[in-house]
């Protein structure tokens, strides 16, 4: 064996990994996590056992190619739940994972999947995650900020909702940001005074619209 060889097989394996994951993020990002991992291993220039070597289930895949985006998620509800104002928290926790999913288009199949084989600590810190969540909710409607009827699993609605935008006009921020105005408009208790963002400069020539009538 050559000096420094060792080094370079490491090197060679993280780049394979990077590889990978770069390669998942593109794929799920255009046919879903559900894509054949043999795809994946085809866009990333390696062969299906090596993928395999890496990550052994579609699971350790997803949450490897978006770790990132999970770690800020997590790190995003921790603020809002620890902020005094439970409606500013609320408020951001919903903008900043509406973010997250317009700059990442395969993130929110990925977030909101529940695997069948999921790991025991990861179906603890998503129960974790649930309840911290169910008390902010819980909180904001007692400060009178939150409709009462508003129901934790509502975000599931909205994180779906908002994905579809960002499916039919990527990387139209302010037609993403106009909706989540919109959305928090809706959720918030009491008088509506908030002013909504500016309009998304994209037409209706833009929309994947079919089946309609034309003029």
């Amino acid at each position: 064996m050559r000096p420094g060889e060792p080094d370079d097989l490491r090197l060679d394996a993280r780049l394979n990994r990077e590889r990978i994951l770069v390669a998942a993020r593109e794929v799920f990002a255009e046919r879903g996590i559900d894509a054949p991992m043999a795809a994946v291993a085809r866009r990333a220039g390696v062969g299906v056992a090596t993928l395999y070597r890496r990550f052994p289930t579609r699971e350790a895949l997803v949450r490897g190619a978006f770790a990132d985006q999970m770690a800020a998620c997590t790190r995003v509800l921790d603020e809002a739940v620890d902020d005094p104002d439970p409606w500013r928290g609320f408020r951001r926790l919903v903008e900043e994972l509406c973010r997250l999913q317009s700059e990442e288009r395969g993130f929110p199949e990925a977030f909101l999947a529940a695997f069948p084989d999921e790991a025991r600590e990861h179906a603890q810190a998503r129960a974790g995650a649930e309840r911290a969540f169910t008390g902010l909710v819980r909180r904001a409607q007692a400060a009178g900020a939150l409709r009462p009827d508003f129901h934790a699993s509502d975000l599931l609605v909205v994180l779906v909702a908002h994905g579809g935008l960002v499916t039919a006009l990527p990387g139209d921020r302010a037609a993403s940001r106009r909706l989540v105005a919109y959305l928090l408009e809706g959720f918030r208790a009491g008088p509506r005074r908030g002013a909504l963002p500016p309009p998304s400069p994209a037409d209706f020539g833009s929309l994947p619209l079919t089946g309609g009538r034309s003029a």
